[in-house]
């Protein structure tokens, strides 16, 4: 296994490599130089594998044998050692014809926990084996930040420091992040929208001489690491579900904003799994809608929604998406990038739209769905749902056939987002360890939305 560029100038690079390059020296994304294939008896003897064991049976197609077996293994079970159901992501029936996929049994409430707990524990193995500085650096919209810095906090080696977007995101993320106060977390709390931070991250990797200089490491979904990690749940639910029902083909319907984790289901597909459609949720931040049912790949005017983390208009995963539709045609996919950094946008048509609609659907979730959503089902089946979660199941709802089963994805705990709970009329009582952190004192420096001023911040974090 080989990792390369979706624009070609970065090549014949092992796991290893890829993990701590994150984004492409080339400013592309990497991705495996060929998917693996997963055959139909391979799946049959996955089927009775417990969470970890699949983790570890996926990951051997990707890593190269470059970790020792054990220590993969000791890797694995330490990053889901915390989480609150022995299943990891268990499966729970809403209806006959819909499942929930719960991936928030996580440290920090949230999906991203499944992937950043595994890459915290990477972080800190290849630090300690390689005698490396490591600096981590990201941006989030509420959950990537509060499960990374928790993978690494106090870890010897390491420093992380997470732009999040100041005031857009909800006060249980924001307290997660913010009330961590080991001397090796920074929080920069950054005037503007989740995609200024994400635009900051992006040129301070494409600059490579400071990421050269400054160790700089990716947690964001631009390293594909993440996309590996969210490939197994997948996998997961489509063997839990395919049990109690029989079904010989599911389809998953997935609340994104930066397309990471529908591509995670994309590559799932691409690998074998036996998926009918990708249904992408989205809000009134509905990029990523337009483009699936017009082809039209356009940023709009920025809204602030009940679903926070979705607020993202500029989907870092795109391009990776984009290089497969194109038939892995690295020249057409810089070309295209280019473009949209020049103008603004992309539009496909023909044969590649056709071929996006075969593969996807879409359903851009408004606000006032949102909350009827969470109303409806915590009424008919008192299953609360937070507010990414209702917008994944709306759009399962719309998309429902006879005859068909979807998974969709519960991606956080309706703790997180109470101010949209509060909205339905819905009193919820908070786990502990979310309530506790209500009591906590909290660090966090507010900048403004320069790149001067964050790299000012940066520099004097990592050199201290």
């Amino acid at each position: 296994m080989e990792f390369i560029s979706t624009r070609g100038n970065v090549g014949n690079i092992g796991f290893i490599d890829a993990f701590m390059m994150g984004l492409g020296n080339d400013g592309g994304l990497l991705v495996p130089a060929q998917i693996p294939q997963v055959s139909e008896q391979t799946l049959k003897e996955w089927q009775e594998l417990s969470y970890q064991e699949l983790v570890l049976a996926i990951f051997s197609l990707y890593t190269n044998g470059e970790i020792p077996e054990q220590d993969l293994k000791d890797l694995v079970y330490a990053s889901y050692s915390t989480f609150r159901d022995p299943e990891v992501t268990p499966v729970r029936k809403l209806k006959d014809d819909l499942y929930l996929l719960e991936l928030f049994h996580g440290p920090t409430f949230a999906f991203k926990d499944i992937a950043l707990q595994f890459m915290g524990q990477l972080y800190t193995y290849v630090a300690t084996k390689q005698g490396k500085k490591i600096h981590i650096l990201g941006a989030t919209s509420g959950d990537t930040g509060a499960s990374a810095i928790e993978g690494v906090r106090g870890k010897d080696g390491i420093k992380i420091c997470i732009l999040h977007p100041h005031g857009k995101v909800s006060k249980v993320q924001e307290l997660q992040m913010t009330t961590v106060l080991e001397d090796n977390v920074l929080n920069l709390s950054v005037d503007g929208n989740f995609d200024d931070c994400q635009r900051m991250i992006k040129d301070l990797f494409a600059d490579l001489d400071f990421k050269a200089t400054n160790h700089l490491a990716a947690i964001n979904s631009i390293n594909f690491v993440r996309i590996m990690a969210q490939t197994v749940y997948y996998f997961y639910a489509y063997f839990q579900v395919a049990k109690q029902t029989g079904a010989k083909q599911v389809s998953f319907s997935v609340p994104t904003g930066n397309f990471g984790d529908i591509f995670a289901g994309y590559l799932a597909k691409r690998m074998g799994l036996p998926v009918d459609k990708l249904i992408l949720a989205t809000n009134e931040n509905n990029i990523l809608e337009r483009f699936i049912l017009e082809g039209v790949y356009k940023p709009g005017d920025f809204r602030t929604t009940y679903s926070p983390s979705m607020d993202i208009q500029v989907a870092s995963n795109f391009e990776r998406y984009l290089y497969y539709v194109l038939d892995e045609d690295a020249a057409q996919v810089r070309t295209l990038m280019d473009q949209f950094k020049a103008e603004g946008q992309i539009v496909l048509s023909g044969d590649a739209l056709a071929k996006v609609q075969a593969e996807f659907g879409a359903h851009g979730v408004q606000g006032t769905e949102c909350l009827e959503t969470i109303k409806r089902y915590d009424s008919q089946s008192g299953y609360l749902l937070d507010p990414h979660s209702a917008c994944g199941v709306a759009a399962a709802d719309k998309y429902e056939q006879e005859g068909s089963v979807t998974v969709s994805l519960a991606t956080a705990h309706p703790a997180k987002f109470n101010e949209a709970i509060e909205l339905c009329g819905i009193e919820q009582t908070f786990p502990e360890p979310i309530q506790a952190l209500f009591e906590k004192s909290q660090r966090q420096t507010r900048v403004d939305g320069s790149l001067d001023a964050v790299v000012r911040e940066l520099v004097a974090f990592y050199n201290n």
